[in-house]
């Protein structure tokens, strides 16, 4: 197993408070040394340290690899560059993966990859493996023209989904009673309170409400709702 190098403090709990309005632009990232080296991190939240509940960015220069380890809590992967590798195969970008608690890997990268990673937020009967080529996987009709959806899972009111929004595409103001995340893959986000170029993440608490919209550069955004204030497995109940 990897020997593991504590997280300065002040990152133990990072954005924890799931009451405020987080958004981490792409422009601001700071990025860390992981305890393996060659992976950074791009931290967006923290409870814990290396094992608790997480949200980040990882970036694996070409060549790293991790020794095999438990997810104890589950892991959710979205590749969005180069391709990851494990013993079941190669994910390339595009890539959606739920490894659920209790699996084992040992993910590498040869010619390096970043991807978007959630640690510690399974439900404890979330039990079902999930591999998606979203390169492939079918769009739907969003709920207003200029939408399309492709869902990638659903369990116990928690969803997540890729939402790709059309140039100059305008939604109903709505509210969230389970919160909102969002990671802006491509082009411009928008709503009431700002814009969100590629990269941007941003996490809107329970019971909060907007009017996002689009501009000409249209937008692909990773979205999951309901899982603010969900019960989750947490390292003590593993």
């Amino acid at each position: 197993m990897i020997a593991e190098k504590p997280l300065p403090q002040q990152l133990t709990r990072l954005n924890d408070d799931f009451d405020q309005r987080i958004v981490a632009h792409a422009a601001d990232a700071v990025w860390r040394q992981s305890p393996q080296a060659g992976v950074e991190r791009r931290m967006l939240d923290r409870v814990g340290a290396e094992i608790g509940r997480s949200t980040s960015i990882v970036r694996y220069a070409p060549g790293s690899a991790y020794s095999a380890h438990v997810h104890g809590g589950g892991e959710e992967i979205l590749v969005l560059d180069g391709v990851l590798s494990d013993e079941s195969g190669d994910y390339p970008a595009g890539s959606y993966v739920r490894n659920p608690p209790g699996t084992t890997h040992a993910p590498s990268s040869r010619e390096g990859c970043t991807l978007f990673v959630k640690l510690w937020q399974f439900a404890a009967d979330d039990r079902a493996r999930v591999h998606i080529d979203t390169r492939r996987a079918d769009w739907y009709p969003g709920l207003v023209p200029g939408l399309s959806v492709m869902p990638l899972h659903e369990h116990e009111g928690i969803s997540t989904a890729l939402v790709r929004w059309a140039p100059n595409t305008r939604f109903n103001t709505h509210s969230h009673p389970g919160g909102e995340e969002i990671l802006v893959l491509s082009g411009v986000f928008r709503d009431e309170a700002g814009e969100y170029p590629e990269g941007s993440w941003l996490r809107n608490p329970r019971w909060s409400s907007h009017t996002p919209f689009t501009g000409e550069e249209g937008a692909l955004i990773y979205v999951k709702v309901g899982h603010l204030g969900a019960t989750l497995l947490s390292p003590q109940e593993s």
